[in-house]
């Protein structure tokens, strides 16, 4: 397989991606690919994409805007409809190529992102299947997973942002994840080393662990999973038992409600997926999942 530098435009920024073709002279289906709360394609994607890869679909695994190589400020500003807006882009930009396979086209999306394909996927019915991870379905499910305490000190943070930003003043951050009790988006037992065993070892000690804390008030009004019922391709739903993060009941009955939807179920928390036993698993399933909706011939 060869992996290519490449960048597409957003809303007047580029993104970076990384483009993965498989071997052959024929264009294969491409999977779209990004990141959830925070994440960016350093944090195992790439090893997902090189497992597809290697079973004959090229990937294009993006950074949003505002994180990782992509361009964007203020740094680490979460906002779904940028995010939105990115997927969209980058859609765009996979159709157009000529070393691809654009009309047959996959997105996948992991934790928050995996909430962005199923809205996506909803909205864009030249989508040809869609594999959503552990997804982020239901804001206010998610947030009433959060103990009660930290929701308090994670919105006051939060409303100091936006009053901030409607001013210009800098950003108020808050952190992505923490132990418990920690004024963080994420603070459950598991989320803190789980999260952050996905960081590689040669950007631990920079990896900025927070985001603009406005992004809490807009997390509590976003429902992707409330799309389902719209999207008309096939979608895998990767959905861990328990989630600490996006509420296992919940999403299951979201993804009841998909069409031509699959349900797996793995006995992992959120932050396992990626890793190990589970994550050889689960891109198994994947992968038979792509052969079957997504034949390569």
């Amino acid at each position: 397989m060869r992996r290519l530098d490449v960048m597409f435009p957003s809303e007047g920024c580029e993104c970076v991606a990384w483009l993965y073709l498989p071997e052959g002279t024929r264009p294969a289906p491409v999977v779209v690919m990004a990141h959830g709360l925070g994440g960016t394609r350093e944090m195992r994607l790439d090893a997902f994409a090189q497992r597809f890869c290697e079973a004959g679909y090229a990937c294009l695994v993006f950074d949003y805007r505002h994180f990782g190589g992509s361009e964007g400020e203020p740094r680490q500003l979460l906002d779904v409809t940028k995010q939105l807006q990115d997927w969209k882009a980058a859609i765009a930009f996979a159709r157009m190529r000529a070393d691809v396979d654009g009309s047959r086209l996959v997105i996948w999306g992991t934790s928050f992102g995996g909430g962005h394909v199923l809205t996506t996927a909803a909205d864009n019915h030249q989508v040809t299947a869609v594999i959503s991870q552990c997804p982020f379905t239901d804001g206010m499910a998610s947030s009433f997973a959060v103990p009660p305490w930290t929701y308090i000190k994670v919105t006051a943070r939060a409303m100091r942002d936006q009053l901030g930003a409607w001013l210009g003043a800098a950003p108020v951050t808050v952190a992505l994840v923490g132990k418990p009790g920690a004024t963080a988006l994420m603070a459950a037992p598991d989320a803190e080393s789980g999260y952050l065993q996905l960081v590689p070892k040669h950007s631990a000690a920079t990896f900025p662990n927070f985001v603009a804390a406005r992004f809490a008030l807009q997390i509590i009004r976003y429902f992707p999973g409330h799309k389902t019922p719209r999207i008309t391709c096939p979608v895998l739903f990767c959905i861990c038992d328990p989630d600490t993060v996006a509420p296992t009941y919940t999403t299951l009955r979201h993804a009841l409600r998909a069409p031509k939807g699959e349900i797996k179920c793995y006995p992992y928390g959120h932050f396992d997926i990626y890793v190990g036993e589970a994550f050889e698993r689960v891109v198994h399933d994947q992968i038979s999942f792509l052969r079957r909706t997504v034949p390569l011939n």
